[in-house]
């Protein structure tokens, strides 16, 4: 991993209107609106980003039959390639809950659930 471990965060929430302003109001921000990146219907507000600055952005997410409240909380890992770390998480004990697929202008993602139970994101542009 040549690059600092956290790419991308997703907030899961039931009530995006809700979500949205209470985020704005503790961060005292505006939340964007973003295209979704995929056919299923996905509903997201990315948080404001500094492309020259430390840290990640993220989103909060809606989508039919996705998880909220308690642990609704996803972080993804930059990799070079999402299936290979993938493929790896399925060896070291790890599960595949989705395969590599592409999300548009974004590249590429992956999700896996660790040993304990946890589920986590990895995005890849290839």
């Amino acid at each position: 991993m040549n690059t600092n471990p956290v790419g991308w965060f997703e907030i899961y929430v039931q009530d995006m209107d809700r979500a949205k302003r209470f985020y704005e109001s503790v961060f005292q921000v505006q939340l964007e609106r973003l295209n979704s990146p995929v056919e299923m219907e996905i509903e997201l507000w990315s948080f404001p980003m500094k492309s020259d600055q430390f840290g990640a952005s993220g989103a909060l997410v809606k989508m039919e039959n996705g998880p909220g409240g308690g642990n609704g909380v996803l972080i993804y890992f930059t990799c070079t390639d999402c299936a290979v770390e993938a493929g790896r998480a399925a060896t070291a004990g790890g599960q595949i809950i989705r395969e590599r697929m592409p999300i548009g202008q974004y590249g590429f993602i992956a999700l896996i659930q660790d040993t304990e139970g946890n589920m986590i994101g990895l995005h890849s542009m290839q």
